[in-house]
Parts: C-alpha cells; sequence; structure tokens
C-alpha cells in the first residue's frame, strides 16, 4: 500500500504520547503553549526541499524567501506575530559562498517583512538542498485562531485570489501554452509569494474571524480540513481567481475552476471565517492596511462541501490538491 502524507503523518502521531500541556492538538499544524494567563506560545515548522518544493528558474533569494514564508504563513493564519525563527540547513557540496548568501539575504529580508528575525539554526552536508523551519511567536489567548471553530452561518473569505501559481506549475514543468502577460504573472506569484502579514495582522487586531487556515495545499484541501475539524461543510459560491487563470484554462483547454480549486495553494492565501455581523469591519480593517478580503462562501451544518457558482452546474469539491509522496491530486 502506498504511504501517502495523511497516513504517514498518522503513522507518526499515533506513536508519539500527547503532550496534554499542548493547547491546539493534532490537525492545527501548529503546537501553542502557556506562558501566562493571557498570552500563548506558538510554534510552527516547515521543510523547503530544492528536489520538491523549488521550481525551475527560482532565484537563490526567491528560495530563501519561500523558506519564511511557508514557515511564517502557518502562524499568521492562527493570528500569531512572529518573533523568531531558526533553521536547519542541508546544504550539497556544490553550492557556492555566493548562492548561500542570496539565500540568506531572502530569508532575512522576508523575516523582516513582518517584524521578525531569523536568529540561528544549524549547517550540515546534504545530497538535496533543504531549509527545515521553525518559526515562533505570540498572540494573546483570546486571539488564537484554531481549524475547530468555524459554525455554520459565518462567512469563508480569503486574502486573495487562486490558480496563478498552478498556472506557473503548468507552463514550467508540462511545457503549457501562455501570452506572455499570463506567464509573467504566474512566474511571479509562484517564485515570490505575498507574505500576507499586513493582512493577518489587521484581523488580528480587530478581532474578526473565528478560525484561520493557510492555503498552501491547495484551496479544496484547506476547506475539507477546517471543514472535518469543525464539522461544518460548505457552499463556496464564488471562487476568487484573476483573469489570467480564465484565460490559461481556455487557451490549454483545462477547467479554470480545477486549477484554482485543486492545484493552486503555493500563493500561501490566508482562509478566515467571519461572522456576518463582523463581515464589514473585517472588509475595513484589512482595506486600511492596502489588503483585500475575497468572499469564497458559507458555512453549513450539511458537512458536504458543494460548489455553486453562477451559470455553472453544482458539483461536490472533492478532497484533492497537494500531498507528499503523492504530489497533486486532481479530478478525473
Amino acid at each position: 500500500m502506498e504511504l501517502g502524507e495523511d497516513r504517514v503523518r498518522d503513522l507518526i502521531s499515533s506513536r508519539l504520547e500527547k503532550d496534554m500541556s499542548e493547547i491546539l492538538g493534532y490537525g492545527d499544524d501548529a503546537v501553542a503553549f502557556e506562558i501566562s494567563k493571557e498570552q500563548l506560545l506558538v510554534m510552527h515548522t516547515d521543510a523547503l526541499v530544492a528536489s520538491t518544493d523549488v521550481l525551475p528558474g527560482t532565484t537563490a533569494y526567491d528560495v530563501g524567501r519561500k523558506a519564511v514564508v511557508m514557515n511564517v504563513s502557518d502562524l499568521l493564519a492562527k493570528g500569531v506575530k512572529p518573533r523568531s525563527a531558526i533553521f536547519c540547513w542541508g546544504i550539497p557540496r556544490n553550492y557556492t559562498a555566493t548562492i548561500l548568501a542570496e539565500i540568506s539575504e531572502g530569508m532575512n529580508r522576508t523575516a523582516r517583512e513582518c517584524g521578525m528575525h531569523v536568529t540561528g539554526g544549524d549547517t550540515g552536508e546534504s545530497d538535496d538542498f533543504f531549509l527545515a523551519g521553525t518559526v515562533f511567536g505570540l498572540v494573546d489567548r483570546q486571539k488564537l485562531l484554531r481549524r475547530n471553530t468555524v459554525r455554520p452561518g459565518q462567512i469563508i473569505a480569503s486574502t486573495g485570489p487562486f490558480g496563478l501559481s498552478s498556472v506557473a506549475y503548468r507552463i514550467l514543468l508540462q511545457g503549457a501554452t501562455a501570452t506572455p502577460q499570463i506567464r509573467d504573472g504566474a512566474l511571479e506569484a509562484a517564485y515570490r509569494p505575498k507574505l500576507r502579514f499586513p493582512e493577518a495582522n489587521a484581523v488580528a487586531e480587530a478581532g474578526v474571524a473565528s478560525a484561520g487556515i493557510d492555503s498552501s495545499d491547495g484551496l479544496a484541501r484547506s476547506l475539507h480540513w477546517l471543514g472535518r475539524m469543525s464539522r461544518v461543510g460548505f457552499i463556496v459560491d464564488n471562487l476568487p481567481m484573476t483573469e489570467e487563470v480564465r484565460q490559461f484554462g481556455l487557451i490549454n483547454k483545462v477547467d479554470y475552476v480545477d486549477l484554482a480549486l485543486y492545484e493552486g495553494g503555493e500563493e500561501y492565501e490566508l482562509i478566515y471565517a467571519i461572522s456576518q455581523d463582523k463581515w464589514t469591519a473585517a472588509l475595513d480593517a484589512v482595506e486600511k492596511v492596502g489588503g483585500k478580503l475575497y468572499r469564497i462562501g458559507m458555512a453549513t451544518s450539511d458537512p458536504q462541501i458543494v460548489l455553486d457558482l453562477r451559470n455553472m452546474p453544482r458539483r461536490q469539491i472533492q478532497d484533492l490538491g497537494w500531498r507528499h509522496f503523492a504530489g497533486w491530486s486532481r479530478p478525473t
């Protein structure tokens, strides 16, 4: 039997004793500990591996940037303000001083975008380059966002559109056809994903979200994670995507809806559950920092996750997207 990422996680976690002082528990992709009655310490770890996480043409600077973004993004989705990060470097012998300096510069500048420092780590020799990061931050207890606190009737929204990273993967790895405008936009999104710190900080400070998750495994998988943990379903009646994604789908005769649902995620957008009575305040808070919230749909008591777009047949959203050991899974 093929292991697959979910089975690997279950296999490992089932053999680890639970720390009863840890607050979040399995499935939230972070751990949290009480350091005072008011504050929690929250930590997350993520690894960038060159052979699976770095697209052809990525600069060394952007490798460093992505390593920080992919670690920080999960903390931001928890409402946490990052404070520090450490990285373990696996370095092949053929890497030059110039390459390592550029990676370090990308890490430093990206960390400083959210007021954080990369404060240390370890280095070792490796056949495949990797950066394994651990990032931590502090959050007021009442502002911690979980994945199991979505309630029926709440609005589901994201900090940006989906699909451009999936377009980049198809262009770079499959040789798909694209106009210069589509190609430039897709590669920019994939090579240099936006760090949604201003938006996340605004949402946290305003206290307008009840749950959060980042989209790194794709929109569909992220919705299924929220649905399972909160025991809710969703009706997705709006799918944020750029015109470039639609045009790419038409040019290449692929379903642009699937591009946004199942193959994206590397945009590292944040997905929030927001009560209807706080929606206007959430919009205002994010717009004040130059960002935008995109309404995706509504949480329901029915556990199904349904796509219900205007002028399109209603259909189920499958639990597909990125899984390590299997790659991207798509509707057949």
